[in-house]
């Protein structure tokens, strides 16, 4: 059974006990921009282990790592010019970058999965900075959630995890997971799309974005299993109507039981995405329905999420 503690608001001194709880191999949930994160000290074996049995995650499923910048992701991996440019237009922000990992990387073996990539990101959010600075190395920080199911946006959002640590710095800015890019020898492969859209990043890089090539494979980053981000009711996608028993997210001029925006706005739309299904996930209906959502910007991530919450829930994609 869960025996999570309840959050503590995101100051100094709760920051500073997340710091050192990390530093004797603990875990604890950090808010990024994107969603919060269950964290651990990326060097250490039992820590990594420790997050691992907390979120029942299967261990071919890599862990992202985050870091304060480019000169500790020089710790971890080879930085190809392509990635370095990169991290100068994004980083700090929503983008993880798959690298060739270092030989003397100080990385705990299950965060890359036995993969000789490692996939890095630099959040651009304060609280989180301050805990890899204050631990000194990379955090390894997957979504603190059950494995498949719902990403958390919300410090009361996670409660189905034995965490002694929580904390709260209200709800994340994005809410939607960061963009996956693997950089492979000058190509540019979109391994999780996120917050970061493929043009945004194409005409960034100068560089074509790329699906990747056998979605078969085992995943070289999180997010890929097809059958993820689920609630723990049945979902339909594009629903126009209402309907008896089935909780209605709405979009635009289709208003629902709960808006994602009104204006139409899909980068509204993602930051109140996971809040809004865990809202419908409570409300006691016995359906999920989402209004059509435009695959433009991110709105194609939140396509991609709804799909993926679908297959994993039973519903209609």
């Amino acid at each position: 059974m869960a025996t999570t503690r309840p959050p503590r608001a995101a100051d100094a001194h709760a920051i500073a006990d997340v710091v050192r709880h990390l530093g004797r191999g603990g875990i604890a949930v950090v808010p990024t921009e994107t969603v919060y994160g269950l964290a651990a000290d990326a060097a250490s074996p039992e820590a990594v282990a420790r997050v691992f049995r907390a979120k029942g995650r299967p261990a071919a499923n890599p862990l992202i790592v985050h870091v304060t910048g480019q000169e500790m992701a020089a710790l971890y991996a080879e930085i190809p010019p392509l990635a370095a440019r990169l991290m100068t237009r994004f980083w700090p922000g929503p983008l993880t970058l798959v690298l060739p990992k270092r030989a003397d990387a100080p990385l705990a073996d299950a965060v890359t999965a036995g993969l000789a990539t490692v996939a890095l990101r630099a959040p651009d959010h304060p609280v989180m900075q301050a805990v890899i600075a204050g631990l000194g190395r990379g955090v390894a920080a997957p979504s603190a959630n059950v494995s498949g199911r719902l990403s958390p946006t919300r410090a009361e959002h996670v409660h189905a995890l034995d965490v002694p640590l929580v904390l709260d710095a209200g709800p994340c800015r994005l809410g939607v997971e960061s963009s996956v890019l693997k950089v492979d020898r000058g190509r540019l492969l979109l391994l999780r799309p996120g917050s970061l859209d493929s043009a945004t990043l194409a005409e960034a890089a100068g560089v074509a974005v790329e699906a990747p090539g056998n979605a078969a494979a085992a995943p070289e980053a999180p997010g890929m299993a097809f059958r993820h981000y689920a609630p723990r009711l049945p979902l339909d996608l594009d629903v126009t109507e209402p309907a008896p028993g089935r909780f209605l997210l709405g979009f635009g001029a289709i208003e629902g039981d709960f808006n994602l925006s009104p204006a139409g706005d899909v980068t509204e739309a993602a930051a109140t995405l996971f809040d809004a299904l865990h809202r419908a996930e409570a409300s006691g209906k016995a359906r999920i329905g989402v209004a059509p959502i435009p695959d433009r910007g991110v709105g194609a991530a939140i396509r991609d999420r709804l799909a993926r919450a679908a297959a994993a829930a039973g519903g209609t994609p």
